[in-house]
């Protein structure tokens, strides 16, 4: 099983806790990784592009001249596609892009995400986000004591609302539940800040 040091938000250390081999440290698979980020990103497109076809546009739908006689080609409606201000073909339409993917693939993917972040020194396992006020401040100090620079993604189970509400306003920042966690977030954030008691529910959980 894997130990890591567990610190306080002044970066002493106050102990370890051992993580569970089967969530972090498993072999790093690329590919589940890649499907599952595929199908986290298809499920937040919008899907909402549309264009009209020949029956939605404005237009007379008299012919324009006879069939036969004119010495022109025969139309039928001025909101052909073929005409300037007429209707699209094969345009898009309101689609849902989402898909299912297998429980397994999901949850093996976060799991080579976590054995990740452990192997490259990117995962810090925090006590617990006790702070002493609400304040922007407060919690930018402490993500400097902690050496968090860059995009940092904060797991945590306390529904701290002074976390909640000083980490807001950081550029960068997300605060999240372990149960809430993401291959996506854990892959786009460069630390990650994982609170003792979420680290072990994501042991048991994903083991």
């Amino acid at each position: 099983m894997p130990t890591i040091d567990v610190v306080n938000l002044k970066k002493e250390k106050v102990g370890q806790v051992e993580l569970s081999d089967a969530v972090f440290g498993v072999e790093v698979n690329e590919a589940l990784l890649w499907e599952s980020v595929r199908h986290y990103t298809a499920s937040r497109r919008g899907g909402n592009a549309k264009t009209k076809v020949r029956r939605e546009v404005a237009g007379s739908g008299k012919k324009l001249w006879r069939q036969k006689g004119t010495g022109r080609a025969r139309m039928g409606s001025v909101r052909s596609p073929i005409w300037r201000h007429g209707g699209t073909s094969h345009g898009p339409v309101p689609r849902d892009y989402s898909y299912r993917l297998p429980k397994k693939m999901l949850v093996g993917a976060l799991r080579s995400a976590l054995s990740a972040k452990l192997r490259d020194g990117e995962l810090v396992v925090v006590n617990e986000f006790t702070l002493a006020d609400h304040k922007t401040k407060t919690v930018c100090g402490a993500f400097q004591t902690l050496e968090a620079t860059g995009k940092v993604l904060v797991v945590d189970n306390s529904d701290s609302r002074n976390l909640q509400l000083g980490a807001r306003n950081l550029p960068g920042v997300k605060v999240v539940a372990s149960r809430e966690v993401t291959t996506y977030d854990l892959l786009r954030y460069d630390r990650i800040l994982v609170s003792e008691a979420a680290a072990k529910k994501l042991s048991e959980a994903l083991a």
